[in-house]
């Protein structure tokens, strides 16, 4: 099992993981009505596990000419800068995917208006919006109703360690 700390002050971050062989598929996302009356797509990833995603994942976002979802789990997302173009993410490779329940004592960064666009959460193109109490950036949660329900780590941001 792996527990999951940061890479600043060294405090845990989640609690004891079991790595899953590959990155599941997403659910889709077609959020869930809930009872505040907004809408979240069910977790990628099963309480107390966590996966690596393999494709670019997260901001920075480029342009490009094909309509490819932004990044896994994500929508299509036109480019402001063009008529006819898409975004995509060049974000970091393996980061590590888990549960948003299975972190704990994160705090999403108070600079709401630079992450919180989505109707009915965060969509995590603006880039790491998740601090261990330290106030280090780790992480990425998306929770909006189009997008995957799932916490990023940056494996730069984090350090495993093996129970």
């Amino acid at each position: 099992m792996t527990v999951f700390a940061c890479a600043t002050c060294g405090s845990a971050i989640t609690g004891p993981l079991t790595e899953l062989p590959e990155m599941p598929a997403r659910p889709g996302n077609r959020g869930h009505l809930r009872a505040d009356g907004s809408r979240r797509a069910t977790a990628t990833v099963p309480l107390g596990f966590f996966a690596l995603e393999p494709g670019p994942w997260g901001a920075p976002l480029v342009p490009s000419a094909e309509p490819h979802p932004v990044f896994p789990g994500g929508p299509c997302v036109g480019d402001p800068d063009s008529d006819d173009g898409f975004l995509v993410s060049a974000g970091t490779r393996n980061t590590v995917v888990l549960h948003p329940d299975d972190a704990r004592g994160l705090r999403q960064d108070p600079d709401l208006a630079r992450h919180c666009s989505g109707c009915c959460g965060l969509h995590g193109r603006a880039g790491m919006n998740q601090q261990c109490p330290c106030g280090a950036h780790v992480g990425t949660l998306v929770n909006d109703c189009n997008t995957a329900y799932e916490l990023h780590l940056e494996p730069s941001r984090v350090h495993p360690a093996t129970e």
